[in-house]
């Protein structure tokens, strides 16, 4: 059987024929990064941000091998509550629409589909990046591949502050992915504030991240991305002691129980959620929700 093309939701496809503003939402926050039932009213909080800040919402995901952009209310239900959903990076989508398979996407198969379907905005948490360690393993994320070469627009609140944030940040200079700051000198730390690095660039309205993004249309070169990176509010972020304190111990245990490759992210993630006793969750969401507010606001002035 030939692979599936991109399905859009009536609304998104709506939308973009008639050039409203649309937003793209990932799903493994929905599938894999929080509890039931607190998972859908996630995402049902997400979408009713993008619409309140004027855009339409294209959660993403792949049903029955089928890329979808834009869940409708019994897709979203079955993200999030369908056991045994696959975590979908770009590389996985031809295997999944090939074999049939379900799964929530990652930022690189998100990223891939929105731009493909013609959204320019997409509003997550944190990016992935390159791994601590990498001289001696050489784990870096796809999502840096993607976004070097692929045209969109991220929001996030950084990268995940388990990485070697300078390391993903030279990479990411590397491979021409233009990073700013929003009303922020400092690269966000994801549960934190700040990860104490210094930013080149430094915005203050959505309408300077729409600027830049019609600049890059009419400069042309490389299909990279444009990373508006949006700090979580200093008063909703994760102790920085604490989240010092128990990341630490999180490398450590990692390190003793050998867990390493795919296995590493998701262990260090939820050691800190148990080890902080869900605050860096609640951190994350604090987040999640600003990025996607700022996202929608982009998107209207692009």
């Amino acid at each position: 059987m030939p692979t599936p093309p991109v399905v859009l939701s009536g609304e998104v496809a709506d939308a973009l024929t008639y050039g409203r503003p649309v937003v793209a939402l990932e799903s493994t926050i929905i599938s894999h990064g929080l509890p039931q039932p607190r998972n859908l009213e996630v995402a049902r909080e997400l979408e009713g941000i993008v619409r309140e800040g004027g855009a339409v919402p294209a959660t993403i995901a792949v049903l029955d091998g089928v890329p979808r952009v834009g869940l409708d209310k019994d897709d979203l239900e079955r993200i999030a509550t369908e056991p045994g959903l696959r975590k979908l990076g770009f590389r996985d989508l031809a295997a999944a629409a090939g074999l049939g398979a379900s799964g929530a996407t990652t930022v690189s198969a998100t990223a891939f589909l929105a731009a493909r379907a013609g959204i320019r905005v997409f509003a997550t948490g944190g990016l992935g990046g390159v791994h601590r360690g990498w001289t001696s393993e050489q784990d870096e994320s796809a999502d840096i591949d993607m976004l070097s070469r692929t045209r969109i627009t991220v929001v996030c609140a950084g990268v995940k502050s388990i990485l070697d944030v300078p390391a993903t940040l030279q990479r990411l200079e590397t491979r021409q992915v233009t990073v700013v700051g929003y009303q922020t000198d400092q690269f966000p730390g994801f549960y934190l504030h700040s990860s104490g690095l210094p930013m080149e660039w430094r915005i203050e309205t959505p309408e300077e991240a729409a600027a830049i993004m019609r600049a890059q249309r009419l400069i042309g070169g490389p299909e990279t991305a444009l990373v508006v990176a949006n700090p979580v509010p200093a008063g909703q972020q994760l102790d920085p002691e604490l989240h010092d304190r128990v990341l630490a111990e999180a490398l450590a245990a990692a390190g003793e129980q050998e867990v390493s490759g795919p296995a590493i992210t998701p262990f260090l993630l939820d050691y800190l959620v148990r080890g902080t006793e869900g605050r860096s969750l609640e951190a994350n969401l604090a987040a999640v929700r600003g990025n996607t507010r700022l996202a929608a606001a982009i998107t209207v002035a692009a």
